[in-house]
């Protein structure tokens, strides 16, 4: 990852990553298929939806008739977080149109914010429209066809969870959180630690008492507050 902010460096950047996009998106769309899930519903999900966790709940909760209330509530409890991940990427682009900035934020994914986060350490705490747009757009054409190619393969996989589908967005998350804490000098991997033990310790606490959806929401919130209150300290 070079300090280049072009639309083309975002494609580049980007590419490593849309390989999870591409094992998850095939275990959706098989996972659709097999809960008789049209190609048609299946690509607007992905293309209008456009939230893998969120699209596996619905799929699962279309399949037990659950009311649409009842989804379009755990759809907006389990997307929460992108309210917290665009905010903080927005203080990146205060300088760009309104348009534009809605533009970034609807199609913003965890990958693509931890990729942005990755890249600011490389380029001084800059980023670009451009260069957003190139990330984020690769990501959503990968991850729409990956889900379509899915469901019209999904007669020949009975069982994804057999060829690994179901572990490719941790592996990624594993890969995108390394990256953090080996490029970024100024926070040092020692306070990043601390942070990411916070967050843990949190989440356990609390999904005792709460929802999972709930529980990752208050340990990001506690997470953040904690790591600002460290960075001060230090």
């Amino acid at each position: 990852m070079n300090p280049s902010l072009t639309f083309k460096s975002g494609v580049r950047d980007v590419l490593p990553t849309v390989f999870g996009y591409i094992g998850v998106g095939l275990a959706f769309g098989i996972v659709a298929h097999t809960s008789h899930l049209s190609l048609l519903v299946v690509a607007g999900m992905s293309f209008i939806v456009y939230a893998g966790s969120a699209q596996f709940i619905i799929t699962s909760m279309l399949l037990l008739h659950d009311p649409l209330s009842g989804i379009f509530i755990s759809t907006f409890l389990v997307n929460s977080r992108m309210i917290l991940m665009s905010t903080s990427l927005a203080q990146y682009f205060r300088h760009e149109s309104l348009f534009k900035n809605l533009l970034i934020g609807s199609l913003v994914t965890d990958e693509t914010f931890a990729l942005a986060m990755n890249k600011q350490n490389k380029t001084k705490g800059k980023l670009s429209f451009a260069w957003q747009s190139g990330a984020n757009l690769v990501a959503y054409l990968v991850w729409g066809f990956a889900t379509v190619i899915g469901a019209m393969l999904g007669g020949l996989i009975a069982d994804p969870t057999r060829f690994g589908f179901d572990f490719a967005l941790t592996a990624m998350f594993i890969g995108l959180v390394y990256l953090q804490l080996i490029s970024d000098r100024h926070l040092g991997i020692s306070l990043q630690l601390y942070v990411m033990a916070f967050v843990a310790l949190v989440y356990y606490l609390a999904i005792g008492v709460m929802s999972q959806n709930f529980a990752l929401l208050a340990a990001t919130v506690a997470g953040c507050l904690f790591g600002m209150g460290m960075k001060k300290w230090r």
